[in-house]
């Protein structure tokens, strides 16, 4: 396992995948906990039978594949059918997560993930980075992104933690309101920086 491991966090819309593609860029391996989540989900895998079962196969795209817009649109309006996806997903993603954090080589490995700060997944980090940005920002971008009304887009903000518990829990910010060149300049100055207490430790 890379002996050090960071957090990379953030609410939806906030920049978490650009700023890991950055971290990428100067040879970090990095594992994204929402692509997991897909994969353990895919046509083949034990999880998505047992989704179909439970939910009905109308959960299922013609294609065989989950028609996660209509799963999405179920949890977030029933807490109960939310609580049961996570324990079925929660621990398969861990696994997952664990398994590629242990194989990495680079100096520090990258865990992105929204759900860092509200879940057991701080457990696997030694430090938090936060991309932060305003709300009216990541409802925007999320909306203009996602084609997704806005109700749906506060839904899921809310179901997230909320900004000041993200901020409260972080080692590192990274303002995200600008452009990406400054988003790209952080995370120079970030990595570098990390590198740096590594050495030290």
């Amino acid at each position: 396992m890379s002996d050090f491991i960071v957090g990379l966090t953030g609410g939806i819309g906030s920049g978490k995948s650009a700023a890991a593609k950055r971290f990428q860029h100067h040879g970090i391996a990095a594992i994204n906990a929402d692509q997991t989540a897909r994969d353990v989900v895919a046509p083949g895998e034990p999880a998505l039978s047992s989704i179909a079962e439970h939910f009905g196969q109308t959960i299922l795209l013609p294609s065989g594949e989950l028609d996660r817009s209509t799963l999405r649109k179920i949890v977030f309006n029933d807490p109960s059918e939310k609580s049961w996806l996570e324990s079925l997903l929660h621990p398969l993603i861990r696994q997952r997560i664990t398994r590629f954090l242990r194989s990495a080589s680079s100096p520090y490995a990258l865990l992105e993930t929204p759900l860092l700060v509200e879940t057991n997944q701080r457990e696997l980090v030694d430090k938090i980075v936060v991309v932060d940005v305003p709300e009216s920002i990541q409802i925007a971008r999320t909306m203009a992104r996602d084609n997704n009304d806005e109700q749906l887009v506060r839904a899921i903000i809310a179901a997230q933690a909320n900004r000041q518990d993200r901020l409260k829990a972080a080692h590192f910010v990274l303002d995200n309101s600008g452009d990406l060149t400054q988003l790209y300049q952080q995370v120079d100055r970030l990595h570098q920086q990390l590198l740096t207490l590594i050495t030290a430790t």
